[in-house]
């Protein structure tokens, strides 16, 4: 008698995307959220159009950062909020290029952004949700508010002004020409300290409310200028070390979102 043959199905089992696809929800509703909030605060064409493609491009980028990584945790949660936060001021600063007008939400905006810019790290540390992207997340929604903000603060005190946001972006781009300037720096309090000096100057100055404005701005400027040669410094003097020998090393790759260790 013949054996009956048995004929053997593939089984199609189910792609568990859930945690990645709630994250690729979660950006996509941030940035709904920024649009909707943009359009209410009505800065003008100009500043809707700013707000919109800045929506998109941190939407594009964040998706790209956190492609296949975990849901979100709470305190990229808080970051992310500031990311929105900025977007809107963004939008407010290229509308009062345009029109001028009152500062006062803008400047309230870029408070509170301000203010969570502790909280997400308190956050994360509570929650023991802390990593290296996180931190970098964290980075650049700093260096995007000071930049807004010194685009902001330039049309009052000068576009010398302008160094304080662009210092930053201006040593990541010689990061990828000298791959040493994305060593890993050591933990700094000053390092910390001065960014936060430049986020409270630029807001204080934004709102119209400083005298000597001028004065002002240029001493911040000053103090970041002390900071990123220091370090500067500190990366030119370790990689010498390293090419003579020493085996130093450290030098990463540059990625999405961490493109320097500053």
């Amino acid at each position: 008698m013949a054996r009956p043959v048995t004929v053997s199905r593939p089984v199609f089992r189910p792609v568990r995307r859930g945690p990645v696809a709630w994250r690729a929800w979660e950006l996509a509703g941030a940035a709904c959220v920024q649009t909707a909030a943009v359009a209410a605060l009505r800065p003008g064409a100009v500043g809707l159009a700013v707000g919109a493609g800045y929506a998109l491009a941190s939407w594009g980028v964040l998706g790209f950062a956190f492609r296949g990584r975990r849901a979100l945790g709470p305190a990229d949660h808080v970051t992310l909020a500031r990311v929105v936060l900025v977007g809107c001021v963004a939008a407010l600063v290229a509308g009062h290029l345009v029109h001028g007008g009152p500062v006062a939400v803008l400047v309230a905006l870029a408070s509170t952004a301000l203010v969570l810019d502790g909280a997400d790290g308190w956050v994360a540390r509570r929650t023991g949700t802390t990593s290296d992207l996180g931190a970098r997340f964290d980075m650049e929604a700093d260096a995007l508010l000071i930049l807004v903000l010194s685009v902001q603060v330039a049309t009052a005190a000068g576009m010398w002004a302008l160094a304080i946001g662009a210092m930053r972006y201006a040593f990541v781009a010689a990061s990828w020409a000298a791959s040493w300037l994305r060593s890993p720096l050591p933990a700094s309090f000053a390092r910390k300290a001065v960014a936060v000096v430049q986020g409270v100057v630029l807001a204080a100055v934004a709102s119209g409310a400083v005298p000597y404005a001028g004065v002002v701005v240029a001493a911040a400027l000053a103090l970041l200028a002390w900071s990123f040669g220091r370090d500067v410094l500190w990366l030119a003097v370790r990689h010498h070390g390293a090419r003579r020998g020493r085996g130093v090393h450290g030098t990463r790759r540059a990625r999405v979102l961490d493109p320097v260790a500053r």
